[in-house]
């Protein structure tokens, strides 16, 4: 069969286009951080209007450039030359926002609260993708599992073991001076200990489907790498400082962030980014066990 010559859209570095972008951004922390839905939906209103006007300036309201081709399952770049729609692709980002805020983010453990957390957060992945793949028929959502199959390097191995001894260091050290370990619940029974293992776990590779292969992905279509990762960033840490990442926790999560972007970008392989957010998880899970029982794992720990 002949190979069929792909073009992929140039990302400018400068474009209006990143008006829309921040306002939809921007929309996470004024859900996630401040927690007033009325300006996030304001946010979200605006950067989608904006997003619509470019649009129709670009090409006198012609939805051209909308239309659905090729795309690379890899990198997550349109290749068939067209521009992609800015305007779908911020309403996919908006349409995930939209169904996270639905619920309140705080930790608990019981069967209600769980199931709500699945389905809010299971919505936000599932929704975007089904329209983007059967409404918008582009593809533009992808979940490369083992970035072409590649085998993971030294390097690769060698930061895994790196994020253990990292998360060892720091993490009980900002959980337990800071207090905010008392964001998620007591669990002093091997039944809630259980639950807490499943709960974090879940969040953690859920925040690898949405804020990476779905908001990122997404973003990455219009926008230069570091432009996408940086707005990506700010939907991640907000969601995270709703979860329980607060007091000085940004200083950690907008790094981990942007690592995550960055490691994905590398490597386009959703399994290694997954690792290394589930590693980190571990000793997340391990921390608030410590904290909420003193003296259980006073070996492991420094502080």
């Amino acid at each position: 069969m002949a190979e069929t010559a792909t073009f992929t859209v140039a990302r400018p570095v400068a474009s209006l286009g990143l008006i829309p972008a921040l306002l939809v951004c921007a929309a996470a922390p004024a859900f996630f951080v401040v927690r007033l839905a009325w300006l996030g939906w304001v946010l979200l209103a605006a950067g989608m209007l904006v997003a619509w006007l470019l649009r129709s300036r670009e090409n006198g309201g012609s939805s051209a450039n909308a239309q659905p081709g090729g795309h690379d399952e890899r990198t997550g770049l349109a290749t068939n030359g067209r521009r992609p729609s800015l305007v779908r692709d911020l309403s996919l980002i908006a349409i995930g926002m939209l169904i996270v805020s639905v619920i309140d983010l705080k930790a608990e453990l019981d069967n209600l609260s769980m199931l709500r957390f699945t389905l809010a957060l299971g919505g936000a992945v599932a929704v975007p993708y089904l329209i983007s793949r059967y409404v918008y028929r582009d593809r533009a959502i992808s979940f490369p599992w083992r970035g072409g199959g590649r085998r993971w390097s030294a390097f690769q191995w060698t930061w895994l073991v790196l994020v253990l001894v990292l998360g060892w260091l720091i993490l009980p050290f900002y959980f337990i001076t800071s207090g905010v370990y008392t964001n998620w619940p007591v669990v002093d029974t091997p039944d809630l200990i259980a639950r807490l293992f499943v709960g974090v776990g879940a969040v953690g590779i859920w925040d690898e489907l949405f804020f990476i292969c779905t908001v990122f992905a997404l973003l990455r279509r219009h926008f230069p790498d570091v432009q996408a990762n940086i707005l990506q960033s700010i939907v991640f840490v907000s969601f995270l400082w709703e979860l329980g990442y607060q007091a000085w926790g940004p200083l950690l999560t907008i790094p981990f962030a942007l690592l995550q972007g960055f490691i994905f970008l590398r490597t386009h392989s959703l399994s290694y980014v997954v690792t290394v957010h589930l590693l980190f998880d571990a000793v997340v899970f391990a921390v608030l066990v410590h904290a909420h029982n003193p003296g259980l794992l006073d070996g492991i720990f420094l502080v």
